[in-house]
């Protein structure tokens, strides 16, 4: 979900405070080695760790599964390939997700990637409701069905089917690693994430 796997970076954070304490005591003024000092000085708050992720760029996925036909999705961008051989990625999902029973539960669930032109999906999936009931006409998502009865979202830039192989437990969110059983790829440009807003490929950024 937006609130929680996309961590936004609106504007720049910068420990200068921290790091010209050290500069004064160490009196090296080299960051590179800061040691206990440094360390003594830093006091992360969740808000500046999603400042410093969101400066990391992303493609936008929504997770899609199967619930007694129902079609369940959530927005996610903490997502990666694992490896080539065999064909595995990763997902990282909210503890509090309603997807995040679900997936435990089904183990088969698809990643859409989305297209520069889904924006609103994007939004719609990333919203904290108990259903979506009202996909399409909100949102203008319409989905077909896998052999294996999974959603696969309409316009979508690629589409991965996946079989959950393991999941662990990580702070406030669960790590689920599939394998890839198949895949769908689009011609288009993708939908980017960057500093808690959606971007476009060579679109010029006034930041």
């Amino acid at each position: 979900m937006l609130g929680s796997a996309m961590c936004g970076c609106i504007e720049s954070y910068n420990r200068q405070g921290a790091l010209d304490r050290t500069h004064r005591r160490g009196g090296r003024g080299n960051v590179g080695s800061r040691g206990e000092n440094f360390q003594a000085n830093m006091s992360l708050s969740p808000t500046e760790f999603r400042k410093a992720m969101g400066c990391f760029a992303t493609g936008v996925t929504i997770i899609t599964l199967d619930l007694e036909s129902e079609v369940l999705g959530m927005t996610a961008n903490a997502f990666a390939s694992v490896s080539l051989d065999p064909p595995l990625l990763l997902v990282c999902v909210d503890h509090t997700a309603r997807t995040h029973a679900h997936l435990h539960a089904k183990k088969r669930f698809g990643i859409n990637i989305l297209a520069q032109h889904q924006q609103v999906i994007s939004e719609y999936y990333a919203r904290p409701s108990h259903t979506h009931e009202h996909a399409e006409e909100e949102a203008g998502a319409r989905f077909e069905r896998t052999a294996q009865g999974t959603p696969i979202l309409h316009g979508a830039l690629a589409y991965l089917e996946c079989r959950l192989q393991s999941a662990q437990e990580a702070g406030d969110h669960t790590i689920f690693i599939a394998e890839v059983e198949d895949v769908v790829v689009r011609q288009g440009e993708p939908l980017l994430f960057f500093r808690g807003k959606y971007h476009e490929i060579g679109e010029q950024n006034p930041d």
